[in-house]
């Protein structure tokens, strides 16, 4: 018997609020969720929503407030201005209290990692969290991180970043031995920064018994599937994943300007909606929405600000794997192997192995 996953919903969050939250929780529950729902927000303007979806309301609580965090907050305002009363701050709370089991939240980016930093705390040797974001490939999906919560990391974070998200691709995935690479600028060994090039010589002095790393990936890998996990720090990270984004906007546009011109152009696009159809599917960003942000003491999951509800239960669906497969406990796991040999009174680090030269 399997146990009902306790999902805290910031549901003030991202541009719409409630009228894609609530109705993107009740699409994730007809999928077959073994979830129950605790909705934070402001219960007239939820109620509607509830009212529409009979089978959620049963699966659900909501606990009313009508204090939010704006997308345009500066992360210390929202800490500042009555956090503890904030949809964002009260989902993530309810983590920390043993409430629920995960938190989700379409709100500011800089708000909830800097709320949930301070509401749940970093692990033992982590020193501060990761965001990792799904990303489509040729192969599938891989995972990202840091795509961005926050900027440089020495060698032995980015080897926290591939502990944690080979543990996440373990969850998401169904994935028993993910492999793992460094974004780099080339696949020499001599080539990239110190930090990357540090990481590396760590990750191949002692390899880790539960993934397997295979290197450098460069840019246009990422999207070839070259890896299950591709660890980066968070500025390069939230480049590549804007980057990608618009390429992805511009060919949508590309095409849509190609087959809505003359009459054979509208010819062809009947001869190949079909083709057309999958491949928007593919592009679609709603299918890979939900960021994990990774190395606190509780879960917590991003979904885009701009996301439908669609995109909303995708996130959802994310939030319960991270739960329901104890994301939080195989990494706490984990890190505590790759730490152990750390000497006593000094900070836990990902000391691989005592005798590696980085």
């Amino acid at each position: 018997m399997t146990k009902t996953v306790r999902i805290a919903v910031d549901a003030m969050g991202g541009d719409f609020g409630p009228q894609v939250m609530v109705p993107g929780a009740a699409l994730a529950l007809e999928r077959g969720l073994d979830a129950f729902f605790i909705l934070y927000g402001d219960e007239a303007r939820m109620r509607p929503h509830l009212d529409a979806a009979p089978a959620l309301a049963a699966a659900s609580q909501t606990r009313h407030t009508d204090v939010f965090v704006r997308m345009d907050d500066k992360p210390a305002q929202a800490l500042r201005a009555g956090r503890r009363n904030s949809s964002m701050w009260l989902a993530i709370e309810a983590v920390k209290k043993g409430e629920a089991d995960v938190a989700l939240s379409a709100g500011n980016t800089g708000a909830l990692m800097a709320m949930a930093k301070t509401c749940l705390r970093t692990l033992p040797g982590v020193d501060r969290p990761a965001l990792a974001a799904m990303w489509p490939t040729l192969r599938g999906k891989s995972i990202v991180l840091d795509v961005g919560a926050s900027i440089g990391a020495d060698g032995r974070h980015l080897v926290n970043l591939a502990i944690m998200g080979a543990g996440m691709a373990r969850a998401v995935f169904d994935a028993p031995r993910p492999t793992v690479g460094l974004l780099n600028i080339g696949s020499e060994e001599m080539k990239g920064v110190d930090e990357v090039r540090a990481a590396s010589k760590l990750l191949r002095a002692a390899p880790p018994p539960d993934f397997d790393y295979i290197g450098f990936v460069e840019g246009d890998q990422i999207g070839r599937g070259a890896a299950d996990v591709v660890v980066t720090e968070g500025f390069a990270g939230n480049i590549a994943l804007k980057t990608a984004e618009g390429t992805a906007s511009q060919m949508g546009q590309y095409l849509r300007e190609a087959l809505g011109g003359d009459l054979l152009s509208k010819i062809a696009y009947l001869l190949a909606r079909r083709g057309l159809a999958t491949l928007k599917a593919k592009m679609d960003p709603r299918n890979v929405n939900g960021g994990v942000f990774l190395g606190l003491e509780g879960a917590v999951i991003k979904s885009h600000g701009r996301s439908d509800a669609v995109g909303t239960a995708n996130a959802v669906e994310i939030a319960y794997r991270v739960a329901h497969h104890q994301l939080l406990g195989q990494i706490r796991a984990a890190l505590a192997d790759a730490h152990k040999d750390a000497p006593a009174g000094e900070p836990a680090r990902p000391q691989l192995r005592m005798d590696s030269k980085v």
